[in-house]
C-alpha cells in the first residue's frame, strides 16, 4: 500500500503572524495556513498584506488580516482580541514584526532612531505577548515564539540599537517562559542570520554578496528555513522546549 500522507499538524489551531506581508512572516502564515491552521497576519503595509491574505485563500485556507503597527498598544489589542472574536482561540503566536537600523556608531545615533527601533522590535514584541499571553491564560495553553536575530547574541558593528533590541528579546523570551512553564505555555525565540528578505536587501544596499561572505555555508537563510523552525516549535514535538534562543544563522555567530 502507499504511504499515507502526513497529518496536518495545526488542523483545528489559530496562529497570528506579525509583520507578516514579507520576509520570514510571510513564509510563516503560508506555511501555517498549509499546516492546517487559521491564520490571522498583521504589518503595516496593507497592499502587501492583502495579496498574502488572497493568496492563503486562493489555497483554500481561512485567514484574516490587519494593517497594525506594533508599536500602538490599541491596534495590537485590537488585532489579537479581533483574532480571538473571529477563530474563538489562538493556540501559536508568532512575533515577527521588526525593523533594522541605519548603520551608525553610538555616539551618532539620532534619539528618535533609537526610540523607533525600539518601539518596534522590543515594545511591539511586548505590546503582542502581553494580549497574547492573556488570551492563553484564559484558555488553558499555547505556544509564542519572538523573533530575535543572530545579532541578539553578538555585537554589530554599526548596528546598537538594533542588536540591543534583539538582545533585550531574548532576556524577555526567557523571563516569561519561566513566568508561564505551570500554565502550559511555552515561549520560545529563533534567532536567524541573514536571510534572503527584503529587510536584507535594504541593509546592504542591495549588495546581498556582502552578506553571503560572512556566511560560513556560503549562502543566505530561506525565509521558510526559519519558518519550518517556528512550526516545529509551536507542534507536538516541540512540547519539551521553553525559553529556547534557536540559533539558525548558517553559522554567522560562531
Amino acid at each position: 500500500m502507499p504511504a499515507m500522507p502526513p497529518m496536518p499538524r495545526f488542523t483545528g489551531k489559530v496562529a497570528f503572524v506579525t509583520g507578516a506581508a514579507s520576509g520570514i512572516g510571510r513564509a510563516a502564515a503560508r506555511a501555517f495556513a498549509a499546516e492546517g491552521a487559521r491564520v490571522a497576519i498583521a504589518d503595516r503595509t496593507e497592499d502587501a498584506l492583502e495579496r498574502l491574505r488572497a493568496e492563503i485563500e486562493a489555497a483554500g485556507g481561512e485567514v484574516l488580516a490587519f494593517v497594525c503597527d506594533v508599536s500602538v498598544p490599541a491596534e495590537v489589542e485590537a488585532a489579537v482580541t479581533g483574532t480571538v472574536a473571529r477563530f474563538g482561540r489562538l493556540d501559536c503566536a508568532f512575533n515577527n514584526a521588526g525593523v533594522e537600523n541605519e548603520a551608525a556608531p553610538v555616539h551618532a545615533i539620532d534619539l528618535d532612531a533609537w526610540d523607533r527601533i525600539l518601539a518596534i522590535n522590543l515594545r511591539g514584541t511586548f505590546l503582542c505577548m502581553k494580549h497574547e499571553l492573556a488570551q492563553m491564560v484564559r484558555q488553558g495553553g499555547g505556544v509564542v515564539v519572538n523573533t530575535s536575530s543572530g545579532a541578539g547574541i553578538r555585537g554589530v558593528a554599526g548596528g546598537a540599537a538594533y542588536a540591543a533590541s534583539k538582545h533585550a528579546i531574548i532576556g524577555l523570551t526567557r523571563s516569561a517562559a519561566l513566568d508561564y512553564a505551570r500554565q502550559n505555555i511555552r515561549v520560545n525565540a529563533v534567532l536567524p542570520g541573514n536571510i534572503k528578505t527584503p529587510m536584507m536587501d535594504r541593509f546592504t544596499g542591495g549588495d546581498v554578496q556582502k552578506a553571503i561572505d560572512l556566511e560560513p555555508v556560503g549562502r543566505l537563510g530561506k525565509p521558510e528555513e526559519i519558518a519550518e523552525a517556528v512550526l516545529w516549535m509551536c507542534s507536538d514535538l516541540g512540547g519539551f522546549v521553553t525559553g529556547a534562543a534557536t540559533v539558525i544563522d548558517g553559522g554567522w555567530s560562531l
